[in-house]
């Protein structure tokens, strides 16, 4: 039998009822996505202000990591969970009332902070439900299904703003938020047994000597990095500029343009378990797989902004499903976190990893932005950007797999000291 299989039903129920909340987390990140045209009509705003919503968000959510890691290490996931949720549902419910860029821009603000306390208790959780060998599987499928809330929010919402109006489409997003934070409570426990857990309390001597040891294991260091690397080329796709280089640039049609950005999330959805099941069976090869990706991202990327004219169809389609690999493949930044560090300071951890791929996002949006500018919008010179990140990103990743390998075999001589 596998790991998977001997999963009792109650971890499986904690975890259906914590990937709701992080469902939900998602379809209020990416509710905007589908309503900037109303939001740009309704507060007045251009399209850089219209952006700010997005850049906002990035920056608040990557700056929420640590402090909500360090929050989960001393009030368990289920506390945070329930405070980042009633934020998110308070948050989209200000959203749907906002009548000034001011105001809405405030709302989206605590919708980032909400969504920030999220994903990380829900690794947590996994950490302490499922068996060591089923929480690589676990942790993989779960961020690619997380992503159907941005699936999500593209057609219910389109149809909700279009039928109801602005401030009654938001209304209802906000009460499903409402509806997930009852099951939270009703559901989640911390462990097995245990419904809340208390870690010790966290002097700033404290917290800072907990990040520092988080942060001197160079498995964490090689997870930021591999999160940093693999995940920005998709977010920022899928979050700002995939429609516009795809329409612009490439001259595809609007409708194929949405076609390549539902492949991308598809190609996440399936890539995730595949992933997840490579690294259990091969946990030492972890990181050349995710330097296979990254190549893999690269190649294809190079072929597109080379190519003389339009890409043909066929190669972009190739390239939102290897971009959308990268989606998953960052999660195996957490792995490493997991492997590196006790369960104590897991979370802390884990929010120093998923900085990485959210502060890359935030760089290259920013980035393309100010280059279309200054290059009367020169799509190919925007997202050779990239290049830049990948560069950073794999001369580290290359350095901490080596550091990672031989703290793995002075750890477990047995099972790594025979490895070149």
């Amino acid at each position: 039998m596998t790991p998977l299989s001997q999963t009792p039903r109650q971890a499986w129920l904690v975890w259906g009822v914590g990937l709701a909340a992080y469902l939900v987390a998602v379809f209020h990140r990416s509710s905007l996505a589908v309503a900037g045209l109303a939001a740009a009509d309704r507060f007045d705003i251009t399209a850089a202000q219209l952006s700010t919503f997005v850049m906002l968000q990035l920056l608040v959510y990557a700056g929420m990591q640590i402090p909500v890691g360090l929050l989960v290490d001393r009030f368990g996931p289920r506390r945070v969970m329930l405070v980042g949720s009633v934020i998110l549902t308070f948050a989209q419910a200000g959203f749907a009332f906002a009548d000034s860029f001011a105001t809405a821009l405030t709302a989206r603000a605590f919708v980032g902070v909400g969504d920030a306390m999220t994903f990380v208790c829900l690794l947590r959780l996994v950490n302490s439900w499922f068996a060591v060998r089923a929480i690589a599987q676990v942790t993989l499928i779960t961020g690619p299904v997380g992503q159907l809330g941005a699936v999500f929010a593209a057609a219910p919402m389109t149809f909700a703003l279009a039928s109801f109006g602005w401030t009654t489409a938001y209304l209802i997003s906000a009460a499903i938020g409402g509806v997930v934070t009852v099951l939270v409570m009703l559901f989640v426990h911390d462990e097995p047994g245990t419904k809340s857990v208390r870690g010790p309390a966290m002097s700033w001597s404290r917290i800072r000597t907990s990040l520092t040891a988080s942060w001197s294991q160079p498995g964490t260091r090689l997870g930021f990095w591999v999160h940093f690397t693999t995940q920005f080329s998709a977010t920022v796709l899928g979050l700002l500029w995939g429609f516009p280089f795809f329409v612009e640039s490439e001259h595809a049609s609007a409708e194929f343009a949405g076609v390549l950005l539902s492949v991308m999330v598809v190609a996440v959805m399936l890539s995730g378990p595949i992933l997840g099941r490579l690294i259990v069976v091969y946990p030492w090869h972890r990181s050349s797989l995710v330097i296979g990706i990254i190549l893999s991202i690269v190649a294809v990327w190079t072929l597109v902004l080379c190519w003389p004219g339009d890409a043909p169809s066929w190669l972009l389609v190739v390239l939102v499903i290897v971009a959308g690999v990268g989606g998953p493949a960052s999660m195996i930044g957490f792995d490493y976190a997991r492997s590196s560090n006790p369960l104590d300071r897991l979370a802390s951890a884990t929010g120093i990893v998923n900085q990485g791929g959210f502060f890359a996002s935030l760089i290259l949006v920013i980035a393309i932005g100010l280059i279309l500018d200054f290059t009367d919008r020169n799509y190919i010179q925007a997202m050779s950007f990239q290049y830049v990140l990948w560069t950073i990103g794999l001369i580290q990743i290359w350095r901490y797999r080596q550091k990672t390998r031989a703290r793995m075999k002075l750890d477990d001589p047995d099972r790594w000291g025979h490895k070149p």
